[in-house]
């Protein structure tokens, strides 16, 4: 039996058009994707967060609340950056541990849980949360390509991560980059070395992904993520109706209910055509990216690098900043191409090709990643760029959250009464200048809405 998740309410929302599916959208079709027989709904975390407060007026929480009743026989599931939660920088442990309670108190089931350094101190304090909350810790390996990582250091990061009594793990694979042999060799030494039911996350991006989901079945893969057809492809991921027939055709059973399946394609499909008039999708990121391969650009980081570039009216430079990407990240001490890790790299990238000079300007958050304030880099830091930052000085080698006070009950303090809940406080912690502005529209509403029923009764 091989069951299967699906990314449409998130990674495929958000490698396609850039997390900015409404809920408005979603309401209509969650019915069916409760029905359709999923091992879970992908519907939270990850940049739906941010998208929600920042370009969508919605509170993320609601939503989530929303999704929930609206999906009582599904188990719910969020992406997690660890002690990075769902913003750019590492927050103390009382917010995570907070962040966690909450989103398991307003209907998540299971929590993949990942660092982008793969460093395992990252992820620690989520997990406990996780667990000590009921829910499901979904340990997840962030795999790349570069000179340091290889089958062994992730079976040895896998053996780390089981440790810590997560559920299951991930093998996250952001940017379509892991091949259907690296796929088999993975999971097969995976399922050899560890427990815990393996889950398998790619891209179609490189072309890629409908082979290395299908190899890493075959190697014992208990899980795979998928996105409904009309979202897949591209920058997303491979077809959930196209790998459930061909693994059933191999005699791989699963629970999908291919009428709701196709309900839910329908749907989707008249949403795709909208995004494709208005522009909130564009044709760059359905291609198949064979250069991915070289760049290793994950899906979403690609998407965001070609909004940001056409609203700079820059997109005739993308193939230089793609050039560019893997020497920074080479730079940088091969990092994955992941949230948060993919934006900062991508964001250096662009300053240094649109600027003309190689970190003439260099990112208040790449400042901080030498500082060690993202956790250890995987590989060495060129020693030019770290002495422009740091002087003389050395990288942190502790856990950088260890060095952080508690932070909650200060937010708490410092939004006052604009912050309702606990959960309001969260999304004040995680994006204080979105949050805030979304208080206010909420309070002008809520006003409004209010005049207008006394003028009603008058």
């Amino acid at each position: 039996m091989i069951q299967f998740t699906e990314t449409v309410l998130r990674d495929a929302n958000q490698s396609l058009i850039a997390t900015r599916m409404p809920f408005s959208v979603m309401e209509p079709i969650l019915g069916s994707l409760d029905k359709a027989g999923y091992y879970s709904l992908e519907c939270w975390g990850g940049a739906t967060f941010d998208a929600c407060l920042r370009y969508l007026d919605e509170d993320p929480w609601e939503r989530l609340r929303k999704i929930r009743k609206a999906c009582p026989n599904s188990k719910l599931q969020m992406l997690l950056r660890g002690q990075n939660l769902l913003g750019y920088h590492h927050y103390p442990d009382d917010v995570v541990r907070m962040f966690v309670r909450k989103s398991v108190e307003n209907g998540i089931d299971i929590i993949r849980i990942f660092d982008a350094l793969n460093d395992i101190r990252n992820i620690k304090t989520a997990v406990d949360e996780t667990l000590k909350c009921g829910a499901h810790a979904s340990g997840t390996i962030c795999y790349t390509l570069s000179p340091i990582h290889n089958l062994e250091m992730f079976v040895n990061l896998a053996k780390e991560i089981e440790a810590l009594g997560v559920q299951s793990i991930c093998v996250k694979d952001m940017a379509g980059i892991m091949g259907p042999k690296e796929g088999y060799d993975l999971v097969k030494a995976l399922k050899e070395n560890v427990k815990v039911p393996i889950v398998v996350h790619t891209h179609a991006t490189t072309g890629l992904g409908y082979m290395t989901l299908f190899k890493c079945v075959e190697a014992g893969a208990d899980v795979i993520d998928t996105a409904i057809s009309s979202f897949s492809g591209g920058t997303s991921q491979p077809a959930t109706e196209t790998m459930a027939y061909a693994l059933r055709k191999f005699g791989y059973d699963n629970n999908l209910d291919i009428r709701e399946c196709v309900r839910i394609n329908d749907y989707f499909k008249a949403y795709k055509k909208k995004c494709f008039g208005d522009g909130t999708m564009s044709p760059v990121v359905m291609g198949t990216q064979s250069d991915a391969l070289i760049y290793q650009i994950p899906g979403g980081m690609l998407s965001n690098l070609v909004a940001q570039l056409t609203a700079q009216n820059k997109l005739d430079r993308l193939d230089e900043v793609l050039e560019e990407t893997p020497r920074v990240r080479k730079d940088l001490g091969y990092p994955p191409l992941v949230t948060p890790m993919s934006q900062m790299i991508g964001v250096q990238a662009a300053t240094n090709v649109l600027s003309g000079e190689r970190y003439k300007v260099v990112s208040k958050e790449i400042e901080n990643y030498i500082r060690g304030e993202y956790g250890k880099a995987p590989g060495e830091v060129n020693p030019e760029l770290q002495k422009k930052i740091l002087g003389d000085g050395k990288p942190y080698e502790c856990r950088y959250a260890d060095l952080l006070e508690p932070g909650f009950e200060k937010a708490k303090a410092e939004i006052g009464d604009k912050a309702r809940s606990d959960e309001d406080v969260l999304s004040y912690i995680a994006f204080p200048a979105q949050a805030e502005a979304f208080f206010d529209k909420r309070a002008v509403k809520e006003k409004n809405t209010f005049n207008y029923r006394i003028q009603r009764v008058d």
